[in-house]
């Protein structure tokens, strides 16, 4: 009974988004549809409308903080337009960075960015933002630019102690930070090499993709068009100060917004009316150049709201599910499949993708797988630290690769994505579980309890 709300959901998003692509049709309706079946189910089981409608409630209550923030980077990305700050950026990233280093260089840059705030969705949406517009530019497929950006970004956000995740996932599991940190890097780690290499490989391979004279009447167009100087560099760099001093990721980004609107006053000089108005309905550019127009024309708290919609439906569907106990249930199946250390890690890393799909919140798929295998972690006599990581490996890395996941709706959001045209190219979100089931067939790196303190 579980399971077929979950089969009619994948059914439902097959129809809509794979058989009827060619009508633009989203992931909308299947997950009301789904919600529909799991509260029927739900009612059957003995649950009141009451209850059902509650966990609806409380489920979509999980996602608010992502929507307030989601809400503000709409409106950060339009005046940061504004202010010339993405222009800069591209036009700088032009004059320094090539096809051939660029992907490894943007998957590197945004560990490093991420590392330090220990935000993935900051750094995809100020850096990210900008990467995007340069590797466009240099001829480079959206997708591929957007798999180097969320990889190198979900890397440094795994080994950043700043990251919430990062301090969820050894809470849950009962080790310390620092030691889940230290053993995450045996499974991102390798998986950030693998990565690097096969995005200098595409890279180098594309080189000779760039035309150097659209690159450079794009130059000359955002020369022409906008004020452009170093110190507008300093609005990014003030939102990752701030995030560096531990200052919430919203009231930064709030902080942002008003800073480009400032800017785009003062510098630019963007009337009020056209910022304000922007701010909500997003920037339209009018350059004469039709790339640099398609860069620049997007931002805006409307540009939002089908995010923001998608998000809903898929927590309401997560909470009706969860107090039902039917997401218990399935995980509960899954365990009694697991054999060994082996069957165990895989069993957990499988649990918390279905948890990315079904309750599309990273944060449940941490929490609730955590909760269900602790005690069979410890019977094997596993370190807790194993268990941390095998967590983030799977809930944190494989949530911005469901197009409706709040991690997943976020990326294709502020990155301009089509749902799973960049999926293929998330190394490190790919690579990373996959090295995590394999340790633990083979053993390696898996730590006993009895010797966690040894280590």
């Amino acid at each position: 009974m579980a399971l077929l709300p979950v089969l009619i959901l994948l059914g439902a998003l097959w129809l809509f988004v794979v058989h009827f692509r060619d009508l633009g049709l989203t992931a909308h309706i299947p997950l009301i549809l789904a919600t529909v079946v799991a509260s029927l189910f739900a009612l059957k089981l003995g649950y009141t409308w009451s209850h059902i409608q509650q966990s609806m409630v409380r489920g979509i209550s999980i996602g608010l903080a992502a929507i307030l923030i989601l809400s503000i980077i709409g409106i950060l990305v339009a005046t940061w337009i504004q202010a010339g700050i993405v222009p800069a950026m591209i036009a700088y990233g032009l004059s320094t960075l090539s096809p051939s280093i660029f992907l490894g260089a943007a998957c590197v840059i945004c560990a490093l960015v991420s590392l330090a705030t220990g935000s993935s969705w900051s750094t995809a949406a100020t850096v990210g933002v900008a990467l995007i517009g340069v590797g466009e530019s240099l001829g480079l497929p959206r997708p591929l630019v957007a798999g180097a950006i969320i990889s190198g970004a979900y890397f440094g956000d795994k080994m950043s102690p700043l990251s919430d995740t990062t301090n969820l996932a050894p809470a849950v599991a009962g080790t310390d930070l620092f030691d889940h940190v230290r053993h995450m890097i045996y499974t991102a780690g390798p998986a950030l090499l693998v990565s690097l290499v096969a995005f200098v490989i595409i890279g180098w391979n594309r080189d000779g993709a760039v035309n150097a004279a659209q690159v450079e009447a794009i130059q000359t167009t955002i020369a022409t068009a906008y004020v452009i100087h170093p110190l507008l560099l300093a609005g990014p760099l003030l939102v990752v100060f701030m995030v560096i001093l531990r200052i919430p990721a919203l009231p930064a980004l709030v902080g942002g917004c008003f800073l480009g609107g400032i800017v785009a006053w003062a510098v630019q000089g963007v009337p009020l009316g056209e910022i304000l108005g922007s701010a909500f309905s997003g920037v339209t550019t009018n350059t004469g150049n039709s790339l640099v127009d398609e860069l620049l024309s997007r931002g805006g708290l409307s540009s939002m709201f089908e995010t923001i919609m998608l998000i809903i439906c898929a927590l309401s569907f997560g909470g009706v599910m969860e107090s039902a106990r039917m997401l218990e249930s399935i995980a509960r199946a899954v365990l009694g499949l697991a054999k060994g250390t082996g069957g165990l890690v895989l069993s957990t890393l499988a649990t918390c993708m279905g948890m990315n799909v079904l309750a599309a919140d990273q944060y449940l798929s941490i929490v609730v797988p955590g909760r269900m295998y602790r005690e069979a972690y410890e019977k094997k006599g596993l370190a807790p630290k194993n268990l941390s990581r095998a967590l983030e490996s799977s809930g944190t890395l494989t949530s911005p690769l469901i197009p409706w996941n709040t991690c997943g709706a976020f990326m294709i959001a502020t990155l301009g994505l089509a749902p799973w045209s960049y999926v293929p190219y998330c190394f490190v979100n790919l690579l990373t579980p996959v090295i995590s089931a394999v340790y633990g067939f083979t053993g390696i790196t898996m730590a006993l309890k009895k010797r966690e303190s040894d280590e």
